[in-house]
């Protein structure tokens, strides 16, 4: 990578989580920007070398996890409330993933064709990750009186 891609704070989660799961150090070598282009980056050309329909491999269940336990912990350190993240993914690639904050789900994709699942870029990464987090927060503060009462 030539130019240095300003990191939000989803981002630095998700690095972070990333690096703490490579008990082997197998990551241990690549920079920040590498290890995300090769784990979520998915160019035209890649697309078109997986098939349509397949089978998802639980590497990329667990990548596709790893975005939202990173939504999740940002939240946590930014609100101080705890999360879970919750996951249902058939062996086809058709599943959900939600994040929740007290009684509140904060943020929740549907997924079809899970095994093809990737972005762009990584600059398209680091703003859907920002754009899940930011909803995440006003959803939560939205929904926070209900919680009270």
């Amino acid at each position: 990578m030539s130019e240095q891609i300003d990191i939000n704070f989803f981002t630095q989660e998700l690095i972070r989580q990333i690096r703490a799961q490579d008990q082997f150090g197998t990551w241990g070598k690549l920079s920040d920007e590498e290890l995300l282009s090769k784990k979520y980056v998915v160019t035209k050309e890649d697309l078109k070398n997986i098939p349509m329909i397949a089978d998802i491999d639980e590497m990329k269940t667990a990548d596709i996890r790893m975005i939202f336990q990173a939504i999740a912990l940002a939240f946590e350190r930014k609100t101080g409330v705890m999360c879970n993240v919750l996951m249902e993914m058939s062996h086809e690639g058709f599943g959900r993933c939600a994040v929740m904050a007290d009684k509140i789900v904060i943020c929740d994709k549907y997924f079809k064709d899970a095994h093809r699942f990737g972005y762009r870029t990584l600059e398209k990464l680091y703003a859907d990750g920002e754009k899940l987090l930011n909803r995440a927060l006003a959803i939560h503060e939205q929904y926070k009186p209900c919680i009270d009462k």
